[in-house]
């Protein structure tokens, strides 16, 4: 399929300038999901996550380089349409042949510019955690999703244990902005999330809980120059996450995947747990 690029007329990002800045300087020298370095377990777990339920449009939104995208254009019959502001990542999108839409998702009041029930799917990794506008970014991605639509939803879980393990050893918060691995978090994290406080704020919208998918340390960036160091550390560290995935709550996990189900008469269920 022909990648297509429709870039609409978008308000400037509410998001920290600094922290587009520090964006860009990130993705300087990528040019492909090969020269990625930013690969994470909720990338990996696609389109496994999406199970038996056969979605046909899926929309990802705020993309990257699409890792997780990728992985759902190549193995997963349905049609994918990627959105992003990055011409970075624009570009990176359609050279993988994905189609790609443009628009800023953190408007205070002005609609997405797609149709109502539109997507039977829509992915959102590690992207509510960056936005001011939360309550109408749902609602809007309550609007395009079908009625038996479905929501894959991510964000920094602060009470995971890596979070907490770290806050504990050093007495500093989450992210420092003296360290440079740090900077870019600190200046574009303005919302933080917890697993249950993620899980409360989304089934106030209409949502019901369905599953929760924990992706044991296996295809990540971090993961593996980790394997590549010690062999017998990384499966000792896979092994452990696998105890603590299997027989604990999700709210351990540094950054669960919810999935919602769109619905006219949302319950609070306690999700299914899938360790993947």
């Amino acid at each position: 399929m022909e990648a297509e690029s429709t870039i609409s007329q978008m308000d400037k990002p509410v998001q920290s300038l600094k922290s587009i800045e520090l964006e860009e300087k990130r993705l300087e020298k990528v040019t492909g999901i090969d020269d990625y370095k930013m690969i994470h377990e909720r990338h990996r777990i696609f389109p496994g996550a999406f199970e038996n339920r056969q979605h046909k449009k899926i929309l990802d939104i705020a993309a990257g380089v699409g890792v997780a995208a990728e992985r759902v254009h190549k193995f997963y019959d349905g049609e994918i349409t990627c959105n992003d502001i990055s011409p970075k990542c624009l570009s990176i999108l359609n050279g993988l042949g994905i189609k790609t839409i443009s628009f800023n998702i953190d408007s205070e009041n002005e609609r997405f510019p797609l149709q109502d029930k539109e997507y039977d799917a829509i992915i959102c990794l590690s992207t509510i955690e960056h936005l001011y506008n939360i309550d109408h970014f749902i609602t809007e991605i309550r609007r395009v999703l079908s009625p038996s639509g479905y929501l894959y939803i991510s964000a920094p879980n602060y009470n995971g244990l890596g979070y907490l393990l770290q806050l504990l050893r050093t007495g500093r918060t989450f992210h420092n902005p003296m360290n440079e691995h740090d900077r870019y978090e600190f200046y574009a994290h303005l919302r933080y999330f917890t697993y249950h406080t993620l899980l409360d704020y989304i089934g106030s919208f209409g949502f019901t809980p369905e599953s929760v998918y924990l992706g044991l340390p296996e295809g990540s960036t971090k993961f593996l120059k980790l394997k590549e160091r010690s062999v017998f550390k990384a499966f000792i560290i896979r092994n452990v996450m696998r105890t603590l995935y299997t027989f604990f709550s999700p709210r351990w996990c540094t950054e669960p995947v919810l999935c919602f189900k769109k619905s006219s008469q949302p319950e609070t269920l306690k999700p299914r747990k899938v360790v993947m």
